[in-house]
């Protein structure tokens, strides 16, 4: 396929404004290559302060905009050469999907914050509004981009840990622990149903944990039970869980996420065990791969040094020795990103993929809808009377199973 330019990317910001910690990180991240530029935004629902805020990242005045709706619409009316070509989603989970949805009509590439929508139902409609239009969606599963993330995935994909027999993923935090953590801006809308939807805590780092599972091990959620606790009084939504889970190819697994962990910071944590090996990855440790034996010493894999998969050395950046953490495995994303957006199908070539984003392996619409279908899956569970639910990704069969449900149904 031919380049579409030679220039840098144009990327278009929805939300991730004053006090949003995640929009920095997002800029950060997108900029970091030197291969996108940040033309224009809608940085706020509230119309003085977008506006303001897009003046103190020295944006032109005019694409300051007051809304995405006039950003889209704007937009669209700029010459080709000039308008933003696709833009990032850093808002709360309210508005992922109409801000997504308008952004493809529009004609713009989009990638997203997780989760992708409010509902399972609008992420699976989403996917018919990716495919209609033929255009790109990314998902901003961050440690998918760690360069010893995708060194496991490699591992494992070449057998060298057998068959998977046990998988385990935690990730605990403890920034929500008391009732006076819940004042800050990070906090009140998580924990606000309309909001971020059905979950807080399975929405916001149970997902992650789940995908980073999936991701690495190769397989997926055939069933699970689970148990969601709110931990602090008059909260409307969890703020810890615990997921037992079971495979399609029969390995078993256990995921704990947990936002009341005193004392811990971002802990995510990956344990796969296979039958000849298994491998332990953390996040507070991103540049270290402990492959382990039942009859030899244990491997300490570092990035850069020895050899790697072709996948893992495209993530790194510096030489060995030069940590690389959270912003550049984000910016492994933006960069993949960018890459598809510069050899996108034309408007000639009626050959369009469905699943755009596999070649480069960052997270797409079928990552996305499987993190709605694990949140209101677990939600689920959690809910009912029974122990094991098989995982489905049909919105009308994911509901609590009670003794009332289950005797009315065998009737």
């Amino acid at each position: 396929m031919n380049e579409i330019h030679q220039g840098k990317v144009r990327l278009g910001m929805v939300g991730g404004g004053e006090g949003a910690f995640i929009g920095g990180i997002h800029r950060l991240a997108a900029q970091m290559d030197g291969q996108i530029e940040l033309v224009c935004g809608a940085f706020s629902s509230k119309p003085d302060k977008a506006k303001a805020f897009g003046k103190t990242l020295f944006l032109a005045d005019e694409r300051c905009y007051a809304s995405y709706e006039e950003m889209f619409a704007q937009e669209a009316q700029l010459d080709s050469t000039k308008r933003m070509e696709f833009v990032a989603i850093v808002t709360p989970n309210h508005l992922h999907f109409p801000v997504a949805k308008m952004a493809l009509e529009y004609g713009f590439h989009v990638i997203s914050d997780k989760p992708a929508t409010l509902t399972l139902a609008q992420a699976i409609e989403l996917k018919a509004i990716i495919q209609n239009t033929g255009l790109l969606y990314g998902l901003t599963h961050t440690y998918t981009g760690y360069p010893m993330v995708k060194e496991a995935k490699h591992r494992i994909e070449q057998r060298q840990l057998g068959e998977i027999k046990k998988i385990i993923v935690e990730y605990p935090q403890g920034w929500l622990a008391n009732k006076s953590d819940e004042s800050g801006k990070q906090a009140s809308w998580r924990l606000d149903p309309k909001q971020a939807g059905i979950s807080c805590c399975m929405a916001d780092i149970g997902i992650h944990a789940a995908n980073l599972a999936e991701y690495v091990t190769g397989l997926k959620v055939s069933s699970l039970c689970a148990e969601l606790t709110s931990n602090v009084d008059g909260r409307l939504l969890d703020d810890d869980g615990t997921v037992m889970l079971r495979f399609d190819s029969g390995a078993h697994g256990v995921l704990l996420a947990s936002q009341v962990c005193v004392g811990e910071e971002n802990s995510l944590k990956l344990r796969v065990y296979g039958e000849h090996a298994s491998i332990e990855w953390s996040q507070l440790e991103p540049n270290s791969l402990w492959l382990k034996f039942p009859e030899q010493a244990s491997q300490l894999i570092r990035t850069g040094v020895g050899q790697m998969a072709d996948e893992t050395l495209a993530c790194i950046r510096t030489p060995a020795g030069h940590p690389e953490g959270y912003l550049e495995a984000f910016a492994n994303i933006y960069l993949q990103f960018a890459k598809q957006i510069r050899h996108h199908d034309d408007d000639n070539n009626v050959t369009k993929s469905t699943n755009v984003n596999t070649s480069c392996s960052i997270p797409g619409i079928d990552e996305a809808i499987r993190g709605m279908a694990f949140i209101e899956n677990v939600v689920a569970a959690s809910q009912s009377e029974f122990k094991w639910h098989d995982f489905s990704l049909n919105p009308a069969d994911i509901k609590p199973r009670t003794s009332t449900i289950e005797e009315a149904s065998d009737e």
